[in-house]
């Protein structure tokens, strides 16, 4: 652990007003990188700078000039790594502890325009309709185009109660979308939770916060309090969450798994960005001093069947934990192909003068995939539900992946066109689609209805009604089940 301490290690996208979960630690005890420096191409820039200097149209300060070469050479690595102003390094702190003031919306560069990958729960964006896929046109009056991701997380992020409007391009609709907004305290719940039927719970995680493990283990003492006897099963809903903390990750993973099995390893150039991080209180305490957040979970949680949830919103440090359970065969995966983010990125502070987001190694399943641009191939692959005759005509929803953005990393394992062959499997497999159903015949459709689309109700909710159509079918296998045995299989029921 004391390797963690060393590096702030981050799964997660840039975030807009939500979600960009970072454990920040100074690195002064870390020796530079012995290089020669490029004589050559610095006197190319340092023309060029004079050139700015002495001919542009308007006057420039050095400050400014500096920080835009220094935000080129960041974005132009990969989608994850920028450059912090202070005011940015300020709000990354803040979004640690899930608090803050903003939209709430998860983002990523694409064809220089600002795509979203999710929003997130319970936020005004959410509120307001914005999809995963949605493109980010305009921020006010002022176009995304050329924008680097923290100049539009600027931009959308301010004091709570102030108004911003969103122009979006959609597929499927012919015209802009203009959406007016109002910036508030985004509040983000990371663990909700529930007993969707009698001996059948449900976890949904949101995003991978600081507390987020200890608000796991506070949920499923719950869940069995509530139902009074062992559980028979537990669906763990990944879907649209876009990462956080790796620490929290590995939390997560350990809550099912046996003590010390391996979660995920991390490669990459520095020493320290080498780890193997297993299920032990050493890997996902934050606060050592602290007893074992799992101390009073009950034994069964070790042994209850799982189903983990997961889309094409399914991002990294979530990933991380259905990649570590599908690996172990301790859960079947259901749902589509995630997003495919196996990047792991240190926030390195510079002084007083903010700090930098690298990408410093990539993270692998305790089997050895690497997911980046791939993401992870369901075992059971389960589309979103399409709940009307005329919408199930309409074609696919728009998917967006780490496949998708620009300078994305590649796949070390040599996968072609981000796709593994386990994908490819995957993608041929037998797929559940939802029912096609005529609203005007349907006497319960009103019934059927959530205020909150992601209030779990197996009713209006395909993925999650499948999610435990599998449980009970485990129930009746010889020898209760295992996931070990389906795992290997995808089914349609």
């Amino acid at each position: 652990m004391h390797t963690l301490q060393k590096m702030a290690l981050v799964s997660a996208g840039a975030v807009a007003g939500a979600i960009l979960s970072l454990s920040i630690t100074a690195m002064a005890d870390k020796e530079p990188a012995s290089t020669t420096l490029p004589l050559t191409e610095l006197r190319t820039f340092t023309e060029v700078f004079g050139r700015i200097k002495q001919d542009y149209v308007e006057p420039v300060e050095d400050k400014k000039l500096i920080t835009e070469a220094i935000n080129g050479m960041l974005s132009g690595l990969d989608p994850h790594s920028s450059y912090l102003d202070p005011d940015a390094f300020k709000e990354l702190r803040e979004g640690t502890q899930g608090e803050f003031g903003g939209l709430g919306i998860e983002i990523g560069a694409e064809d220089g325009l600002i795509k979203v990958i999710a929003p997130i729960e319970d936020t005004p964006a959410f509120r307001a309709g914005m999809k995963s896929g949605d493109l980010i046109v305009k921020i006010d009056d002022v176009s995304v185009r050329g924008l680097s991701i923290n100049e539009a997380v600027k931009r959308m992020r301010g004091k709570p109660g102030t108004k911003v409007t969103l122009t979006l391009a959609r597929k499927g609709e012919s015209k802009p979308l203009v959406v007016p907004l109002t910036r508030a305290v985004i509040k983000t719940k990371s663990v909700k939770f529930k007993m969707v039927e009698p001996d059948y719970g449900y976890v949904r995680i949101t995003q991978f916060q600081e507390h987020t493990t200890e608000n796991l283990a506070q949920a499923l003492e719950a869940l069995y309090k509530e139902n009074a006897k062992p559980l028979k099963g537990l669906v763990l809903d990944l879907r649209d969450d876009p990462g956080g903390l790796l620490n929290s990750a590995v939390g997560v993973s350990a809550a099912f798994l046996p003590k010390d099995a391996l979660v995920v390893y991390t490669d990459g150039r520095a020493p320290d960005a080498k780890m193997r991080l297993t299920a032990a209180p050493a890997n996902y305490m934050r606060d050592q001093s602290k007893t074992d957040y799992f101390r009073n979970t009950p034994a069964a949680v070790k042994t209850v069947p799982v189903v983990v949830l997961v889309n094409s919103g399914t991002a990294s440090a979530s990933e991380i934990v259905a990649g570590a359970l599908q690996d172990h065969k301790r859960a079947l995966v259901v749902g589509v192909k995630t997003f495919g983010k196996g990047s792991v990125q240190s926030v390195l502070p510079l002084g007083n003068q903010g700090g930098i987001k690298l990408t410093t190694a990539r993270y692998y399943t305790p089997n050895g995939r690497s997911i980046q641009a791939t993401g992870i191939a369901p075992d059971v692959v389960v589309e979103e539900a399409t709940l009307t005759a005329a919408a199930s005509s309409a074609g696919p929803s728009l998917r967006i992946r780490e496949a998708d953005l620009e300078h994305h990393l590649s796949n070390p394992n040599g996968d072609k066109d981000g796709k593994s062959e386990k994908t490819d499997k995957a993608d041929k497999a037998p797929v559940t689609p939802a029912k096609a159903r005529d609203d005007k015949g349907d006497k319960n459709k009103d019934d059927d209805k959530s205020a909150n689309p992601r209030d779990p109700n197996p009713k209006t909710d395909h993925q999650l009604n499948q999610a435990l159509t599998i449980l009970k079918v485990q129930q009746i296998l010889p020898g209760g089940a295992a996931a070990s045995k389906a795992a290997d299989t995808p089914v349609a029921k």
